[in-house]
């Protein structure tokens, strides 16, 4: 204070403390002077907002569940964020139900894709929802025009969301097959179908697969993730691999995995990221007896993107028996759903295993590690609404 006044801050220091507060605050500080809504809504503080360096106590785990009562599922989104600082992760802030998806025994299988700048996909196959969950900004996409043939059938593989640097734009990719329908089923019509939603045009557009043969992707738990501008699925057909979708390209191409995981054995493999690197986790599958085999879970880290020969394993552990691995947290967390539909962690340091105030219906479970993002939702023929 100078002369009985207060000196009126520099908008770069402005910027500063705005990038200390948390979402929750900023938002409301939009509400203060017309001034700071406009520098909280321009591209600029939203870019330089996002790529802010925090520390790790800055991020959310959002998780995903769903929970049956008389018959009727309902799949709430929650914001879990550890109070203290530390692997405590049984503090709910907030859920949020998705709108627009399906809500029969089916949503236990929705999808909930890796984040791009703060933004998530959520889908049933059919319906696409991209959300902000730290503005609670949302949006429908239009439907894809694709009608499959009479007399064949299309089943979805899965589906990715990518941020396209170079033309800077959002996409979502799905992967369909399509085969003979009864009675004129034949195993040898097969026909794969790749389709593109391109935000910055607001449509769909088929994708070429060319000559070579891809494996397909496997739908389960973490069995995807967005990581150096590219889509990765565990996939298999014959051989045990990555399937993989550039986001500026649009080429398909397959990754190798680990040789020793290469052959089908009783493992089931998912997806993530620990220490930087793309990690393949091969854990016991849940529908096989238990055997010796079955109590290894191993831990792969790919040290240098993309070099089939930088794989390592950086962990072999003894987990209790689980449905399947859900996150990493932390680096050293390896968060867990076991077959009651429990969260439970295996602490990679010390082997120590917690269980946690957290549950939904067996194999619905849902996990990524976020962190928020002022980011607005691409606009286009959908509206964008707000819960």
């Amino acid at each position: 204070m100078m002369n009985g006044t207060i000196k009126k801050l520099s908008e770069d220091v402005e910027i500063y403390i705005f990038f200390k507060l948390p979402m929750k605050s900023i938002m409301r500080f939009k509400c203060v002077t017309k001034t700071w809504c406009n520098l909280i809504q321009s591209f600029s503080f939203i870019n330089l907002h996002h790529n802010y360096t925090s520390s790790k106590k800055d991020e959310f785990v959002l998780f995903k569940r769903s929970l049956k009562e008389q018959n009727v599922f309902t799949n709430p989104l929650s914001f879990l964020r550890t109070p203290n600082g530390d692997d405590d992760l049984d503090y709910t802030t907030r859920d949020l139900e998705v709108p627009y998806l399906s809500t029969g025994y089916g949503s236990i299988f929705h999808q909930f894709n890796s984040p791009c700048h703060g933004l998530i996909v959520l889908t049933d196959y059919v319906n696409f929802v991209i959300l902000n969950p730290a503005t609670r900004n949302y949006r429908l996409l239009p439907k894809s025009p694709f009608v499959c043939p009479r007399g064949f059938y299309r089943a979805i593989g899965s589906v990715g969301f990518v941020y396209d640097a170079i033309q800077r734009t959002y996409k979502v990719v799905r992967i369909s097959e399509i085969s003979g329908e009864e009675p004129f089923n034949d195993p040898s019509v097969v026909d794969w179908i790749g389709e593109v939603y391109d935000f910055s045009v607001d449509s769909w557009r088929n994708l070429p697969f060319g000559e070579e043969e891809f494996p397909w992707p496997y739908n389960c738990p973490f069995a995807e993730m967005y990581y150096k501008g590219v889509f990765h699925w565990y996939a298999h057909r014959n051989l045990v691999a990555i399937l993989c979708f550039d986001s500026s390209t649009e080429v398909f191409r397959i990754m190798q995995v680990p040789e020793m995981c290469s052959l089908y054995d009783e493992k089931v493999h998912c997806l993530t990221i620990l220490d930087e690197c793309l990690t393949f986790i091969c854990y016991p599958d849940p529908q096989r007896v238990s055997s010796p085999v079955q109590e290894i879970t191993d831990i792969w880290i790919m040290k240098e993107y993309n070099v089939n020969d930088s794989w390592i394993k950086k962990f072999t552990i003894r987990c209790p028996p689980i449905e399947s691995p859900l996150a990493i947290w932390n680096d050293s967390l390896l968060l867990l759903q076991d077959k009651r539909g429990i969260v439970i962690s295996y602490n990679l340091n010390s082997d120590k295993v917690e269980e946690y105030k957290l549950h939904g219906y067996p194999g619905s479970l849902r996990i990524i590690v976020y962190k928020e993002s002022l980011m607005s939702i691409p606009k286009g023929s959908t509206q964008v609404e707000n819960y």
